[in-house]
């Protein structure tokens, strides 16, 4: 749900913790997962009071390291792990390669593939013989995907909210076809990302947290190919 003027702001997401130290994962439930803008729940309790926020030339200053430090590369690649509604929980590996394309591909016995070849994202689920596709400009991954990623652009970062180790840049969709809030969290020394987390107009949240992370290693173009496999 998109906060309203005076509304209390929440604290930056911490990222989860990485599977080694997290349960066992589960299956996505049917209809669930990839990156679709309707998964994920409320918090049941009241988040403790944020920082305050940065002054604006300290904000505009920190977007800037984020661009430039995203703009060093086109591609990346990891493990995530995956929270999503009603605290189910999944695993696998990801690839980037900007602009527009990526890939995630969740470990056994969760059965999604999601990809995007730079105009769709296809969300394959084997399990239920479903696959579902969506314009990668009216999804949050365009933020991500594209292939000079600035945001200093005027208007595009409602918040930056910032811990002692992490920074969360907070994007407010406000158009007629989508509407929810990317969170995007990175670290504070670095600037490296972290960890996303969608929240759709009902208020309900995703999170995808990213280690193990490489840049700048070629990337297979046939990782990012869809295959229609089955019918709408």
């Amino acid at each position: 749900m998109v906060a309203h003027a005076g509304a209390p702001v929440d604290p930056v997401p911490m990222p989860k913790p990485r599977p080694g130290n997290a349960p066992v994962a589960t299956p996505v439930a049917d209809g669930g997962g990839g990156l679709r803008l309707n998964i994920g729940k409320k918090k049941s309790q009241d988040p403790p009071a944020a920082s305050p926020a940065p002054a604006a030339g300290g904000r505009q200053a920190t977007l800037a390291n984020i661009t430039a430090y995203f703009n060093r590369f086109s591609t990346m690649e990891g493990d995530f792990i995956q929270f999503g509604p009603h605290g189910e929980q999944s695993e696998g590996v990801f690839h980037i390669a900007r602009p527009g394309k990526i890939r995630f591909q969740y470990k056994p016995p969760v059965k999604l593939d999601v990809i995007s070849d730079g105009r769709n994202v296809s969300v394959l689920n084997t399990r239920t013989m479903t696959q579902d596709f969506y314009p990668l400009n009216k999804t949050p991954l365009r933020y991500l995907l594209a292939q000079n990623i600035d945001l200093t652009e005027r208007g595009l970062v409602d918040e930056v909210r910032e811990e002692p180790d992490l920074i969360a840049v907070v994007i407010v969709e406000k158009s007629k076809l989508v509407n929810g809030k990317l969170t995007l969290v990175f670290d504070r020394n670095t600037y490296e990302l972290k960890q996303w987390i969608v929240t759709d107009a009902q208020g309900l949240n995703t999170s995808v947290a990213i280690y193990n992370v490489t840049t700048g290693k070629p990337s297979d173009p046939g990782l990012y190919k869809i295959n229609y496999y089955l019918s709408q």
